[in-house]
C-alpha cells in the first residue's frame, strides 16, 4: 500500500458561539474564541492504495485537486464557518468539529476507502488529525 498527500491552503473567519447560551456564558466557556477570528488553514489530504498498473498512480492528482476545490474550497475559503454555511449552527467550529466534517465530505466525495487520512493545520502548531478507522 501506498500513501499519496495533497495539500491545500484556505482562509475562514469564525467565532466558537452556542446559541443555546447567553454571551457571558459563551465567554466563560470560549474565552477570546468566542470574539470572530479568522484562521489560514492548511490541509492535508491523504489517500491510501495500490498504484492502478495503467498509470502508476493512486489517485490522478488532477481528480484530486478538484475534488479539494469542489468539496473544500468552493464551501469554505473566505467564507465565515458561522453565518456562511449551515454545518455550525448547533456545534462551534472547532479544529476537531471542522477537521471531521472535512473527512466526512471528502470521503463521500473520493472513491470508497480511498481516503486515509486528513491533518487540518489550525496554525503553525496546532494541527488535528482523521484518520480511517480512528487508529
Amino acid at each position: 500500500m501506498l500513501r499519496v498527500t495533497r495539500s491545500i491552503h484556505f482562509s475562514t473567519s469564525l467565532r466558537y458561539w452556542l446559541p443555546d447560551l447567553s454571551e457571558q456564558e459563551n465567554r466563560k466557556r470560549f474565552g477570546q474564541d468566542a470574539d470572530r477570528h479568522g484562521h489560514n488553514y492548511r490541509l492535508e489530504i491523504t489517500v491510501e492504495g495500490e498504484p492502478d498498473p495503467d498509470t502508476g498512480m493512486v489517485i490522478n492528482l488532477g481528480q484530486l485537486k478538484e475534488v479539494a476545490e469542489r468539496e473544500i474550497m468552493a464551501r469554505f475559503d473566505h467564507k465565515d464557518l458561522n453565518n456562511d454555511t449551515d454545518y455550525f449552527i448547533r456545534i462551534p467550529p472547532t479544529p476537531e468539529h471542522f477537521a471531521s466534517l472535512i473527512f466526512e465530505l471528502l470521503d463521500e466525495a473520493l472513491p470508497e476507502g480511498l481516503l486515509d487520512r486528513v491533518r487540518l493545520h489550525q496554525s503553525r502548531d496546532l494541527f488535528v488529525d482523521v484518520i480511517r478507522g480512528g487508529a
